[in-house]
């Protein structure tokens, strides 16, 4: 195996396993809202730490799923001519769009979004209601780790279509 496919395989077994551990916290946001909704209806009592958790829980999600999304073809693709190519002509327009925008919009994404989250560690900024939990600036790092992540996501694609293309994998 070469190091373009060592390599490629050690990135997608990673995300392969964020991704896992990212459908185990749909379940926790369903089961902190289910207890939201008990508490209001039920007993009368607002939950506003519940609630800015589950608000929480879902930017997580969204924001580390998406390198996941990117790993099993679950992103949004227009298909019409795509979906009729072969592996190789597959590979050609996935490297090209990779390299044209993936890679460059992660780059700005992290570089744009790095003094925006270090103001926030810098106040250790926290929530503005009363009651809410303490970690704003932690919710605000998601940005660029996602773009992080989904760097190196983009990274192994690069080299999966690479190999295809050098009749390495088909």
């Amino acid at each position: 195996m070469s190091a373009a496919a060592r390599l490629n395989e050690r990135i997608d077994t990673f995300i392969e396993g964020l991704g896992r551990g990212i459908a185990w916290l749909m379940l926790a946001m369903v089961l902190i809202t289910l207890l939201i909704v008990t508490l209001r209806y039920a007993l009368d009592q607002g939950a506003i730490m519940l609630q800015e958790s589950v608000m929480y829980l879902h930017g997580l999600a969204f924001m580390l799923g998406i390198p996941y999304a990117l790993k099993v073809d679950a992103h949004v693709r227009v298909d019409i001519v795509y979906a009729r190519l072969k592996p190789e002509g597959k590979a050609a327009i996935n490297l090209a769009g990779h390299l044209l925008f993936l890679i460059p919009l992660s780059l700005f994404i992290l570089v744009y979004s790095w003094d925006y989250v270090a103001s926030a560690w810098r106040v250790v900024e926290g929530s503005a209601e009363v009651g809410g939990l303490p970690a704003v600036f932690l919710l605000k790092s998601l940005i660029p780790a996602m773009a992080t992540l989904l760097l190196l996501q983009g990274i192994a694609e690069i080299l999966r279509c690479l190999l295809v293309l050098t009749g390495r994998r088909g």
